[in-house]
């Protein structure tokens, strides 16, 4: 067993590329909790209409994320290979060559982007007039439609800013992305402060102006990434050398074969996720505001176990790229003592100040016991999260893809939607049954997910 001196270079190497990633999911996590704050305090009714419309919202938006992500350990193989062969003094030809690759899957990312953005707002917008079909309350139904309007118009840029995320991660540059992010976020987070309580000569509107607020924020980051990338010789080169006879069918079905079960495998998640805040909307708004609360302080740990995953998935492709599979295995197990290092802190947080947490989002003396309770159990489930997270990360980073998606459709829809269901209504325990099963659902994907990777690492060859 390795020490701890010698796992150290690569705890020091794996939060180098972490720790912007934490800061980016993070930073829009606390958008999600200050628009959650922010319409909490302008109303109930509001609040529950931005997490109903978020939900929805969220399923497809996190798919469509997903595929996206199968960018990375396809650029960062072949980044790998290259950073190999400039130590090997390679010829410049060779070198171009894997230049030409890496811009290849450029322009072919973003014609696979536009087919995803079509196809989201074809599921996306068809929605709009059935949102009362969903058994919320009407005057949620009243809030929550403009405001679903608008973030589904912001799906355009967000997944192109997902794309030249994961383009420049794959490039092994995490930074880039946390500067555009917290810039974009706090600009998000001053815009909510005008648009939703009323400021500057602008009326107050609620739930809807958090929609404007995302809109504008969201529209302006992939502008960014596009002002830098023009500005840096080294990746100017990606945009500059696009040439037509570079979009070819092959490679946009390559990161269709990659990227989709990536996308299926998110889409599970997020699919449980999104039944329940339907199925605990049934129950009262109240119910669903403290579900709220609760999976928003979640939500702020997954960030940080999302970002490392992040990281693990660059740093094991990159080292796979270079054919180091020692480097591959202490990389992947860094990850882990880190995500639990991680998830530790969280859990302790929201446990022990279980109580205080509530009133940050709403004074609603029925809404916050609720939320105290499903505190306390969503601080025990971070383990299985972070580590189904770090898994599927460890597996995205040798293009392992297929079985992990299969593992997840059956953990979190056909295993524990039922036992959801039947925990919250027929044994009656409400909210508070939704989130025990939601521990079964991610514990089940956390175990098989790291013992699939020792067993494909067997099966590569250096």
């Amino acid at each position: 067993m390795a020490t701890f001196r010698e796992y150290l270079p690569y705890y020091k190497r794996n939060l180098k590329v972490a720790m912007p990633v934490m800061f980016t999911q993070l930073g829009a996590a606390l958008v999600g909790l200050f628009d959650s704050i922010m319409v909490g305090h302008y109303g109930t009714a509001d609040l529950a209409a931005v997490s109903f419309s978020n939900a929805i919202f969220f399923t497809v938006m996190v798919f469509a994320m997903g595929a996206v992500m199968g960018v990375t350990p396809l650029v960062g193989h072949v980044h790998g290979r290259l950073e190999k062969m400039l130590a090997e003094n390679a010829t410049t030809e060779q070198i171009n060559h894997k230049h030409e690759q890496i811009t290849a899957f450029f322009i072919n990312g973003l014609c696979y982007v536009a087919l995803l953005a079509i196809l989201s707002l074809a599921i996306l917008g068809p929605c709009i007039p059935y949102l009362s079909e969903f058994g919320q309350e009407p005057e949620v139904v009243v809030c929550a439609k403009p405001y679903y309007i608008l973030i589904v118009l912001s799906i355009i840029p967000f997944l192109l800013f997902s794309f030249f995320k994961q383009f420049l991660e794959g490039l092994g540059n995490t930074f880039v992305a946390m500067l555009i992010t917290v810039g974009c976020n706090l600009l998000n987070i001053f815009l909510n402060w005008i648009f939703i309580f009323g400021h500057w000569g602008v009326p107050a509107m609620g739930a809807k102006g958090a929609g404007i607020a995302t809109l504008i924020a969201r529209s302006l980051m992939p502008i960014c990434f596009i002002v830098v990338m023009l500005a840096r010789v080294d990746w100017r080169r990606y945009i500059t050398s696009i040439r037509a006879q570079l979009i070819t069918r092959r490679e946009i079905e390559h990161l269709i074969t990659i990227g989709t079960p990536i996308g299926l495998q998110s889409f599970a998640e997020a699919f449980l996720f999104t039944a329940s805040f339907i199925i605990i909307g049934w129950i009262s708004k109240e119910a669903l505001a403290a579900h709220h609360i609760a999976n928003q302080m979640a939500d702020l740990t997954f960030m940080l176990a999302l970002g490392i995953g992040s990281a693990t998935t660059i740093r094991v492709s990159h080292q796979l790229g270079k054919g180091d599979l020692y480097a591959v295995k202490m990389a992947s197990k860094a990850s882990i003592h880190l995500c639990l290092l991680m998830n530790t802190i969280g859990a302790g947080i929201m446990i022990l100040f279980r109580h205080q947490i509530p009133y940050i989002f709403t004074n609603d003396e029925q809404v916050v016991p609720i939320a105290s309770t499903l505190l306390l159990i969503a601080g025990l489930f971070q383990y299985a999260d972070g580590l189904q997270c770090i898994g599927a990360a460890m597996l995205r980073g040798i293009q392992d893809v297929r079985t992990p998606m299969r593992i997840a459709l059956i953990s979190y829809i056909g295993i524990a939607l039922p036992l959801g269901i039947v925990l919250t209504f027929p044994l009656g325990l409400g909210a508070l049954g939704m989130w025990l099963a939601f521990i079964v659902a991610l514990a089940i994907p956390a175990i098989l997910f790291h013992i699939r990777f020792q067993k494909q690492l067997k099966r590569i060859k250096p």
